[in-house]
């Protein structure tokens, strides 16, 4: 493969003039930037779009990163759609990162990102006080954050109404009759976790149903969580008629763990799923599931953030989008 020092030596000039010429840079005669180009087409020279960036700050890469915490959950591959859909129709590619909920992997992929010279970043951090991206924004890239923010920092954000979300769906389980209503969480220092426990205690207050404690249960927000926590739950000398499950990962562990134990739903204990998904209707039985606008929080995450390429003084927006209640068959 033809470097860029190949193709100063064929055309005898320096690399620094083949440079110029790949960055279209002004300050080359024709004749000169003719040999050159011959050069390249002759060698089949293939520019580092890397590498290009780097010798010149000044030029738009027309890239953006995008890291995510959990490419396994089908709300954040939904993002991810929507983010790919925009970006591409404004001429814009995208680098994905998947860190895992690995705060030492979202390090890493941060400063790879940062390497990359891309132009803007979507992110859903791993926590509030993330020191690396605080540093970033402070730097001035251009950042907006998606499902939970970034304190203490200037930055756009796009989430959903979790209070509210999480509300509808308890409080559609009490009116449906049910009582003793549990609630598997997600990892305990994610913003969501904490906001959708507490639209979970609003219903209950709001219908006189006194808070137990027992009743919630914090996991890691990955399937296995609702596995073992639903287990716990349905162990107990007083288990739960109904179960709200924070995500959908922890909603197809807490199925896993009912359909186990041979429970009938909504007979034996019914549930509710914060996050609609695509294959919701064809779970048995049908899922009611609280459904947030994934496609359109990514598509809104791209405008801010060209908006905030474009115009990097301008004041930063929270924007919240509402979610919807699915009622089906488990509740």
């Amino acid at each position: 493969m033809a470097s860029m020092n190949d193709v100063a030596t064929r055309a005898g000039v320096s690399i620094a003039t083949v440079s110029r010429v790949l960055n279209n840079n002004g300050n080359v005669n024709e004749a000169t930037r003719a040999k050159i180009n011959k050069a390249i087409k002759d060698l089949k020279y293939q520019p580092s779009r890397v590498a290009k960036r780097l010798r010149s700050k000044s030029i738009s890469s027309n890239l953006l990163g995008v890291l995510i915490p959990d490419i396994e959950n089908p709300f954040y591959v939904d993002v991810l759609r929507g983010i790919e859909e925009l970006a591409y129709n404004n001429n814009y590619a995208i680098i994905m990162c998947n860190f895992g909920q690995d705060e030492k992997k979202e390090k890493l992929y941060l400063e790879i990102l940062q390497s990359e010279a891309i132009d803007g970043l979507i992110v859903a951090p791993a926590r509030e006080d993330d020191p690396l991206l605080k540093k970033m924004v402070k730097d001035g890239l251009p950042v907006v954050c998606v499902d939970r923010g970034l304190k203490d920092s200037n930055v756009d954000v796009v989430l959903v109404d979790n209070v509210t979300g999480a509300f509808t769906a308890v409080d559609y389980l009490i009116k449906s009759g049910y009582k003793r209503i549990a609630y598997i969480a997600g990892l305990v220092e994610i913003p969501s976790s904490l906001l959708r426990e507490k639209g979970y205690r609003k219903a209950l207050e709001a219908n006189g149903i006194p808070f137990e404690k027992e009743l919630v249960r914090f996991g890691d927000s990955k399937h296995k969580s609702g596995v073992e926590l639903c287990e716990e739950l349905l162990k107990l000398t007083n288990p739960p008629d109904a179960i709200f499950t924070g995500n959908n990962l922890i909603t197809l562990g807490a199925l896993e763990t009912i359909h186990k134990r041979k429970l009938r739903i909504p007979e034996d204990i019914a549930i509710v799923g914060f996050d609609d998904m695509q294959w919701s209707s064809s779970l048995n039985p049908p899922l009611t599931a609280v459904r947030q606008p994934a496609i359109e929080i990514g598509k809104r995450a791209v405008e801010l953030l060209i908006q905030r390429i474009q115009d990097p003084e301008r004041s930063c927006i929270q924007m919240t989008l509402n979610t919807q209640l699915i009622e089906r068959s488990s509740s």
